[in-house]
């Protein structure tokens, strides 16, 4: 990346904000030797800004650049005082709070590789996970005790109480440069199937930080509530840009759509990373719709919350918002309007993968000009859609999704293999570009042959969900007798809008080609999602309500 681009970024977003000649000359000197790790950005922020709010817990707190950086460090020596050397393995079963983002510190500082495991993860997952993985210390959040059972016998778990002791407790707290650097591994999403563990490397300079702040307009000292989840690739990638932000970071164990709304406006936050379908929540609990009672799946994403708000009220309970940065999913069909009609222009959307990280981000120009598109590569990111040879198709044709980027992973840690062309990794999705723009027409996997014709999935939702009494609907392709493959739609209801399978068949008859209508539609109460609010296909193809022969 070029120099002069990533100063002119940096000072554009206040990262070069005139400081006391010590603090800046301590900075230059923390992140040459420690990196750009967690830990290390932690110690460059505590160098500039030591008496700034780094989180606002709504347990514990604020915590300053200055103390969490200690407490980092502390964490550290609590590992080694429960036996962890550098280049050991430890996994993090936790909500978002402060506590967590302290066992990533001290991860960070002592040179150890660091799990982070599902909260949606069953425990014969989370004992596969760690055995898969070698794990010789969990520490999880005490509400995960019930789950710890078939964990193996030589595994040490402690829960965040008992850590947070240790902490207090350490001894002989080094403040030394780690021997090594540590690994993340982020695990993908499962939806199809068992997760796996994707190995990343530690961030090799600030190129991977300007890339994003050059789309996305973060500010040195911004307010950024982060509920998306920690141990996601996108809530992750959220703390490291925020850390390296000097961000004051807000933080919520679980999201729920009207708390999330009034912590909004409560902190004066003016960005916020989310996934969604917590998005499309909030949007709902102002228009009075719900997604379902409980937790989405189990997963701990609340429903949308009770009706209250009138419509026109966002823009003036938060007035300093300006970022909603999404990622995880695809945006359902018509919601990027819709969001920032009542938001104002504030939607980014980032298509990312736990291998590739970052593919391609959607500005809010990018999503009023068409709401479907995945928008734009950022500076650093090469992206090319190929054919089944290798070769780069035409514009407008569907090919294959390659990305390469300074964090593009290193492989799975069960050593399976991931397909490489040219040093960019394959997404596993489909995809195709158009007058500049990036579209993604669906998983490689997903993609169904029925009678004969290539179907997406993805367009078919698209379709359905223009229905105004649909809230949120999946399409997925099912085996069948007589074409191979038909598809299956799931549906959820907004409250009070009826809607028959036959209204939503008609529908697609009546914009699309025969072969896209479902075979099947069934009324769901919420769709199935995990902890990080993808919806589980693997449920839907399996779910009870499947005929084994295709509705007429």
């Amino acid at each position: 990346m070029n120099p002069w681009t990533i100063a002119t970024t940096m000072a554009k977003r206040g990262l070069f904000t005139p400081t006391w000649p010590h603090r800046q000359l301590g900075q230059v000197v923390s992140l040459f030797t420690w990196g750009f790790t967690l830990i290390g950005e932690v110690r460059q922020a505590a160098q500039v800004v030591p008496n700034q709010v780094a989180i606002l817990d709504e347990d514990r707190g604020t915590v300053t650049y200055a103390a969490l950086f200690e407490r980092g460090i502390r964490a550290a020596a609590a590992l080694r005082d429960l036996g962890i050397a550098p280049g050991d393995r430890i996994a993090l079963l936790a909500r978002n709070h402060v506590g967590a983002v302290e066992v990533m510190l001290g991860a960070s500082a002592l040179g150890v590789d660091l799990v982070l495991a599902n909260t949606g993860m069953s425990g014969p997952q989370l004992a596969a996970m760690a055995r898969e993985h070698d794990v010789r210390l969990l520490v999880h959040d005490a509400e995960f005790g019930s789950a710890l059972a078939e964990m193996p016998d030589e595994l040490r778990c402690v829960d965040d109480t008992a850590f947070a002791a240790a902490v207090r407790g350490a001894r002989e707290v080094d403040r030394g440069i780690p021997s090594r650097e540590g690994r993340i591994i982020i695990l993908t999403s499962g939806t199809t199937g068992a997760p796996r563990g994707a190995e990343r490397r530690a961030v090799g300079g600030v190129g991977p930080l300007v890339s994003i702040i050059d789309r996305i307009p973060l500010h040195a000292g911004d307010r950024v509530h982060i509920a998306a989840p920690l141990f996601h690739t996108w809530g992750f990638a959220a703390l490291q840009l925020s850390l390296g932000m000097h961000a004051t970071i807000v933080l919520r164990r679980r999201f729920e759509a009207t708390a999330t709304l009034d912590a909004l406006a409560e902190h004066r936050c003016e960005v916020l990373f989310a996934v969604p379908v917590m998005a499309q929540r909030m949007l709902d609990s102002l228009g009075g719709g719900a997604a379902g009672a409980g937790d989405a799946g189990g997963a701990g994403l609340g429903a949308a919350g009770a009706a209250g708000s009138p419509r026109h009220t966002a823009r003036q309970r938060m007035p300093r918002l300006r970022v909603v940065a999404l990622s995880g999913s695809r945006l359902p069909a018509g919601f990027a309007g819709r969001f920032m009609d009542e938001f104002g222009e504030v939607l980014y959307n980032l298509y990312g993968s736990t291998e590739a990280s970052w593919i391609c981000i959607a500005t809010p120009a990018d999503l009023r000009r068409d709401p479907d598109t995945a928008g734009r590569p950022p500076l650093g990111t090469v992206v090319q859609i190929l054919d089944g040879e290798g070769r780069e198709v035409p514009e407008g044709q569907v090919g294959r999704v390659f990305c390469g980027n300074d964090l593009t992973f290193e492989g799975y840690t069960s050593g399976e293999a991931r397909e490489f062309v040219a040093g960019m990794v394959s997404t596993g999705d489909l995809g195709h570009v158009r007058d500049g723009l990036y579209y993604v027409d669906g998983r490689e996997d997903d993609m169904i042959v029925s009678g004969g014709e290539n179907v997406y999935p993805g367009a078919v939702e698209g379709l359905i969900a223009e229905l105004p009494a649909v809230l949120e609907v999946a399409v997925v392709g099912v085996p069948d007798a007589d074409f191979g493959e038909r598809l299956a739609a799931f549906v959820v209801r907004r409250p009070g809008m009826p809607l028959s399978a036959k209204a939503v068949r008609s529908r697609i008859r009546a914009v699309g080609a025969r072969h896209l209508v479902p075979r099947e539609v069934v009324f769901l109460a919420a769709l199935p999602r995990n902890a990080a609010g993808k919806v589980m296909s693997s449920d839907l193809r399996a779910h009870p309500q499947l005929r084994r022969a295709p509705v007429p």
